[in-house]
């Protein structure tokens, strides 16, 4: 391959100790050691690659950097011989986007083991309107069924409905035929959740009680919780005999002040959404439902597209609460 740079989203920081980001051709050697180059079609907008993008050194410890923890796209070149040129395939999760460089550019090298096949019935586009909040969606709806929260249930409470897991979440729980209510404080955009799958659509404000009540009225068979803090907690009180609780959020708080009794009285389960260290076997198995029968009947309507130049703007409206649905990069042009 004679091309020395590419396009990507360089993160560097100043002298001052400010971070700038800007779009430029960056060194093709800059990528690390590993076996497998990647040509990156598309990527996705991810809080975490939004905080990386402002120099937040919990994320990514060393500056510059490009960020971006999805990406999709084919095989340019590859030592390992599980993979070869042409190869469509998909990367999140692992390190990228954190401390190796992401999906923000035109390439990335990683190892072999980060790297998914894509699914015969998806497309690179629709890999990456899914993403990591896709993905991470999946893993709670995973043990929803491993726990026996079918549809016949009852109602499905999804929490930040709004947000990427969140608008992923309602859209493949309401693909499996489960009945959804989705909590935002967004209510503008109950319209939105209604057309994604969403039954109901609630106020925020309804799934935060503040008193000391152990246990609260059964509402819930399940719920993908996406926010923690006290939303989680209330949740947990309102979840039925033997429900589900998956969680992967903590916007309202890392803490959880809860107590015992929804667990030995109710027997429900809290089970955590870690898609970062998901295994191998289990990340295809998930792979392939969402490309076949969990795959979101709306799936165009989740994501709105953007290029490298316009990503910027978007980094601002994450960090800034105003970002809905999905923000698929598009680097093919």
């Amino acid at each position: 391959m004679s091309m020395s740079t590419f396009k990507a989203l360089v993160v560097e920081e100043q002298s001052d100790g400010s971070f700038e980001r800007s779009v430029k051709q960056w060194p093709i050697e800059k990528l690390p050691d590993n076996k497998v180059l990647i040509e990156v079609h598309y990527s996705s907008l991810n809080y975490k690659d939004a905080l990386s993008s402002t120099g937040n050194k919990g994320v990514t410890k060393n500056y510059p950097h490009v960020p971006g923890i999805d990406a999709a796209g084919t095989v340019a070149k590859s030592s390992n011989p599980q993979f070869s040129s042409g190869d469509k395939v998909i990367v999140t999760s692992y390190d990228l986007g954190q401390n190796t460089y992401g999906g923000f550019g035109q390439y990335i090298r990683v190892p072999a083991n980060w790297i998914v096949p894509l699914p015969q019935d998806l497309s690179l586009r629709e890999s990456m309107i899914i993403g990591t909040a896709g993905f991470t969606a999946a893993i709670g709806i995973h043990h929803l069924q491993h726990n026996n929260v079918n549809p016949e249930s009852g109602d499905v409470l999804v929490t930040g409905a709004t947000g990427g897991v969140g608008v992923m979440a309602v859209a493949i729980l309401s693909k499996l035929g489960y009945s959804v209510t989705a909590a935002t404080g967004k209510m503008d955009q109950k319209n939105f959740l209604l057309d994604v799958g969403a039954s109901k659509v609630i106020h925020r404000n309804e799934v935060q009680d503040e008193t000391s009540r152990p246990l609260l009225s059964s509402k819930w068979a399940g719920a993908i919780d996406t926010v923690g803090g006290i939303m989680l907690d209330t949740t947990l009180r309102q979840t039925k005999h033997n429900g589900t609780v998956a969680c992967c959020g903590n916007v309202l708080g890392h803490e959880l002040h809860t107590n015992v009794y929804p667990f030995i009285l109710r027997g429900v389960h809290l089970a955590g959404m870690d898609s970062g260290n998901c295994e191998m076997e289990l990340r295809k198995e998930l792979w392939q439902k969402l490309a076949n029968e969990w795959k979101p009947e709306s799936i165009e309507q989740l994501s709105r597209e953007c290029s490298l130049e316009e990503l910027g703007s978007e980094i601002d409206r994450i960090l800034n609460g105003q970002q809905v649905g999905r923000i698929l990069l598009n680097l093919t042009d």
